[in-house]
């Protein structure tokens, strides 16, 4: 049994666990104003808020429906836009409709949405990045970027008051959000588990993969959801060594004290790499299960030589992620085993820089990305990890190129000799994001931009090349 609370109503399903959110509000419930796009979590139109309780208040994030399974709403309240009406315009609606902010209006919904779900947020800084899993095709965006500015002008006032408290007082928000810390506490909640027919069981975790490539399978497929399982969840620090849940999505990461402290730079690594609504979603774990050769996180990982444990309910098992993939979409995952824990040392020395090229900045997958982790002794590299995606079948940990670092002083000539080095360890594909040619070139400029970025000695005017030269 489903339970959870969908605007104002308790829900209780027995439908099946893989269907998606989207399908149920709209075909269920009938509630249409969540709008079917791109079933790929690009468009937007489908965004809900998402609340979960935590240490006795709801916090509320943005989703796109399309891609999140039924299952994983279970014991949280679900907001659409039908949610948050009032007899006239809340003010996310009325500064879309003073600056003209929707013209065809099918993706208007989901853009209100996404501005009401940064309305119940402590960090109002940034409206635009707010709307970054947003795509309109009418207005040109200018209108909606003043909507959205408007709105955030309004939030002014809030001196470190509750945000979803001073959202009911200001009317952004029904008054009947104030009772829903209550309401949630006093759900009877009991696992969702497996749904779906008997056999092979799939284990899902945010679904921002599994859904894009097979949605209509999911619904009925016999399922373990991983998401919400607390021993999956939480970044901790042990010494040296830092350990994050399986489950820990990008979100969380780019709130962790710890993350940030060791990758101050981790923000805009992380705003790299899709949208709001998918990094609200989207589990680490996932990421490197799915085995796509340009994951961003694998590649991340991949240079810090990251650890993971297994587990089959009942054994633990552990293997590097270096040694994690055995071929295109082939892992060292056995069939019931997920991954529980993901592991990697903390250096305070280190230096570490990620890059990526994609045709979008947001919501868009690499044409090439990579990582690297360097520390120093002595003026001389000690230990190098440089890793790249979408230059190969897997995602790739450069070793030649790491190996050939170590004991060297980093100077332009070296930049230029690692460069060729990896320009002949990586076996990049011609395909939609590039020829092969293109990528190799590619990542020889994300190699030299990760020694400009974190050595002021290297001097870029040294380290020029053209794509003629490839």
């Amino acid at each position: 049994m489903i339970q959870f609370i969908l605007n104002q109503i308790q829900i209780r399903t027995d439908l099946p666990g893989g269907m998606t959110l989207l399908d149920f509000v709209r075909y269920e419930r009938n509630l249409s104003g969540t709008k079917i796009g791109c079933r790929e979590g690009d468009c937007g139109a489908c965004t809900v808020l998402v609340g979960e309780l935590t240490s006795g208040k709801v916090l509320y994030r943005t989703m796109t429906s399309c891609l999140m399974p039924l299952s994983n709403a279970h014991g949280k309240h679900i907001v659409t836009i039908e949610g948050i009406n009032f007899p006239g315009l809340n003010p996310v609606q009325q500064a879309m409709s003073d600056e003209g902010a929707t013209q065809c209006g099918f993706c208007t919904p989901g853009f209100v949405m996404s501005l009401t779900g940064f309305c119940m947020q402590n960090e109002t800084s940034d409206p635009i990045a707010a709307i970054d899993g947003n795509i309109c095709r009418c207005t040109g965006y200018k209108s909606i970027e003043r909507a959205a500015q408007k709105v955030s002008a309004q939030l002014k006032g809030r001196k470190g008051e509750d945000p979803v408290a001073y959202a009911v007082l200001n009317k952004f928000i029904p008054d009947y959000f104030s009772d829903i810390p209550k309401r949630m506490k006093e759900l009877n909640l009991s696992s969702s588990g497996r749904n779906g027919s008997e056999g092979k069981s799939i284990y899902v975790g945010g679904g921002t993969d599994l859904y894009v490539q097979k949605h209509e399978q999911m619904v009925h497929a016999s399922s373990t959801y991983l998401a919400d399982q607390a021993v999956l969840k939480g970044i901790r620090r042990e010494k040296n060594m830092i350990r994050l849940g399986a489950s820990v999505t990008v979100t969380d990461m780019m709130r962790s004290e710890i993350i940030n402290e060791l990758f101050p730079a981790f923000p805009k690594y992380a705003k790299l790499v899709s949208s709001t609504p998918i990094r609200n979603m989207a589990t680490l774990a996932g990421n490197f299960v799915n085995a796509s050769p340009i994951g961003d996180f694998t590649v991340f990982f991949l240079a810090l030589d990251a650890g993971l444990v297994m587990n089959n309910s009942s054994v633990d098992r552990s293997i590097t992620l270096r040694n994690f993939y055995h071929g295109y979409k082939r892992t060292d995952r056995k069939d019931d085993e997920h991954i529980r824990e993901i592991t990697f040392v903390a250096d305070e020395n280190m230096l570490f820089n990620f890059e990526k090229v994609s045709k979008r900045t947001n919501l868009d997958i690499a044409s090439v990305n990579s990582a690297i982790a360097i520390t120093l002794q002595n003026g001389k590299i000690k230990s190098c990890g440089l890793s790249a995606g979408g230059v190969g079948p897997i995602p790739m940990f450069l070793k030649k190129s790491s190996e050939y670092l170590i004991g060297k002083e980093v100077s332009e000539e070296v930049v230029m000799e690692v460069c060729e080095i990896a320009g002949g360890e990586i076996t990049p594909i011609s395909d939609a994001r590039g020829s092969a040619t293109y990528k190799r070139f590619l990542l020889q400029q994300l190699i030299r931009s990760h020694f400009i970025t974190l050595f002021k000695n290297i001097r870029p005017e040294k380290l020029q090349s053209t794509y003629e030269e490839y």
